[in-house]
């Protein structure tokens, strides 16, 4: 009888290795196919298949998937995005050829495009802010004009905050749109780009599986006028009636943008309106939301999400209520990280779930105003909101780290006094 194998499309700093995990207690044997199967460390340190094939080219892939045919069971093909999302589309379109369960390709595709996911949310009376489209400078100063600043300047394409800035003034406005369309970014250059009124208000995430929402957390963001998260915490502190208004225009969204298949996360800002959406992702979110959602519940998206993709049947019933809470290390500048330590003390405090560190000593730090900045994170949990925060900051207190700032022409080498990280507590504001 041929091993049961779960196809893997490229792979994921943060949840990859989860994947990979829940996948082998599945009883399924995961194969990455990869553009660059060295960027995903976790695959030669857990000795896993990996094959190089170009991933944007779909004819390759449905080369490589008929070939492995022919030794493997193939159960099912997913896939991850680190910051191009239309691999999204292309694991829909390799469902539909090899007739596996799998999302719309066409329905990711126009989620992806941010300004039609705008067009058809706005189509369905979902409530967001104003937004406009434009492909060169002089639009974009009229589009800022009509919305009124300050305004969100980002690309159509993309994910992660990459590219996204609160312009104030004009002068930023025009310094911001110069970098987005020379192709300072890592997608390249975008003609396209969306300026949208800044909604404020505190932020909210809703976490969905098929028609079901799951969770609905909160989360704060640091370093304006860039958007780096800072913390998230699950469940948000809302009232029933807030709950429920989330919930109901989360299964909107869903039901607009046709994402009636897998897992989906959509942010909010309660403004003086209410909930406006400020982006939906037609998939499970990274960093540590399944790990949040697991140990505030006892859902394990992950697991229950391959179930899905393999067509088994998937349980979404919370096993328990706690609350769960991470906080990312951001660094305030820029340089060469000397040290970072405390974490192995941050772990052992009780209540502490997890503690990780992304960097190690003497890499080179350069912030880019997006999700690459954060350096590690806590989590904690515990029975409450006040318990859990208390232990978070107790964790945060024993990390501290030191970066060397680069040296700047003409000055000597300074070195940078040894910074205690005191992120603060993750407190969301109720709407």
């Amino acid at each position: 009888m041929a091993t049961r194998a779960l196809i893997l499309l490229e792979g994921h700093r943060s949840v990859g290795l989860s994947y990979m995990k829940a996948a082998q207690r599945l009883g399924l044997h995961p194969i990455t196919l990869s553009g660059d199967p060295t960027q995903y460390d976790y695959l030669a340190a857990e000795s896993l298949e990996a094959i190089l094939v170009d991933t944007d080219d779909l004819d390759s892939l449905i080369r490589e998937c008929s070939r492995l045919r022919a030794t493997y069971d193939i159960a099912g093909i997913t896939g991850f995005s680190g910051l191009d999302e239309s691999i999204y589309a292309t694991v829909g379109k390799l469902c539909w050829h090899f007739d596996l369960p799998g999302p719309n390709p066409a329905s990711i595709e126009q989620c992806c495009d941010k300004f039609t996911q705008r067009q058809l949310l706005a189509a369905a009376g979902v409530p967001m802010p104003a937004y406009r489209l434009a492909t060169n400078a002089t639009e974009v100063e009229s589009a800022a004009t009509e919305i009124g600043l300050p305004v969100i300047v980002k690309p159509a394409i993309g994910s992660g905050s990459c590219g996204v800035r609160l312009c104030r003034n004009v002068d930023e406005l025009a310094k911001h749109t110069a970098y987005l369309l020379a192709g300072e970014t890592t997608w390249g250059s975008s003609s396209r780009i969306l300026i949208e009124e800044f909604a404020q208000g505190p932020q909210y995430s809703a976490d969905t599986m098929g028609n079901e929402v799951i969770a609905v957390g909160a989360a704060d963001f640091d370093c304006p006028p860039q958007f780096v998260v800072r913390g998230s915490i699950f469940p948000a502190l809302l009232t029933d009636d807030e709950h429920k208004c989330i919930a109901d225009v989360s299964l909107s969204c869903l039901r607009a943008l046709d994402l009636a298949w897998g897992p989906a996360n959509i942010e909010f800002r309660w403004t003086e309106r209410g909930p406006v959406v400020i982006e939906v992702n037609p998939r499970l979110p990274g960093w540590t939301t399944p790990r949040l959602i697991k140990l505030a519940y006892g859902i394990d998206l992950i697991a229950e999400h391959l179930k899905l993709v393999i067509g088994e049947e998937w349980d979404l019933r919370r096993r328990h209520s706690q609350t769960a809470a991470a906080r990312f290390l951001i660094p305030e500048g820029d340089g060469v990280l000397d040290w970072i330590e405390g974490d192995s003390l941050a772990v052992a405090i009780p209540g502490v779930a997890e503690v990780k560190v992304y960097v190690e000593p003497s890499t080179p730090i350069v912030r880019k105003g997006d999700f690459r900045d954060t350096m590690g994170h806590v989590i904690a949990a515990s029975p409450s909101h006040a318990e859990t925060e208390a232990i978070l900051q107790c964790a945060l207190d024993l990390i501290g780290w030191s970066i060397t700032p680069f040296p700047t022409l003409g000055e000597q080498k300074q070195s940078a006094a040894p910074h205690l990280a005191a992120p603060g507590q993750v407190t969301p504001v109720n709407g």
